[in-house]
């Protein structure tokens, strides 16, 4: 259920016109994401049980959990400090950056 729902708000995120006027950067992106690794890994995929795994989300769906946090909109104590002091412009390179990382899935035989 709970995964039906981020499917929905990715899919939709995906439709949502970007409000992002400076122009992205992944590699800066990556100098940025070495204060997330702690949680969500340096690769995206996290390390701990509560953190998210973000590779290869949609950059528009990455930007507005961010400013969410950024804001006090969305609640989280960790996300709200991290992402306190982030401008526009370093969200969107984080963003950039963790949306081009791929990830594949295997199945079991």
């Amino acid at each position: 259920m709970i995964g039906r729902l981020i499917a929905c708000l990715c899919l939709l995120s995906l439709m949502a016109p970007s409000g992002t006027a400076h122009a992205t950067d992944a590699k800066a992106g990556r100098k940025k994401a070495q204060m997330c690794a702690a949680c969500h890994g340096v690769d995206g995929i996290s390390k701990m049980p509560m953190a998210p795994n973000i590779a290869g989300s949609p950059a528009m769906y990455l930007e507005k959990q961010i400013k969410a946090f950024r804001s006090g909109e969305r609640k989280d104590e960790t996300m709200n400090v991290v992402a306190k002091p982030l401008s526009d412009a370093d969200i969107a390179d984080l963003a950039a950056w963790y949306s081009g990382l791929t990830v594949e899935v295997t199945l079991p035989n």
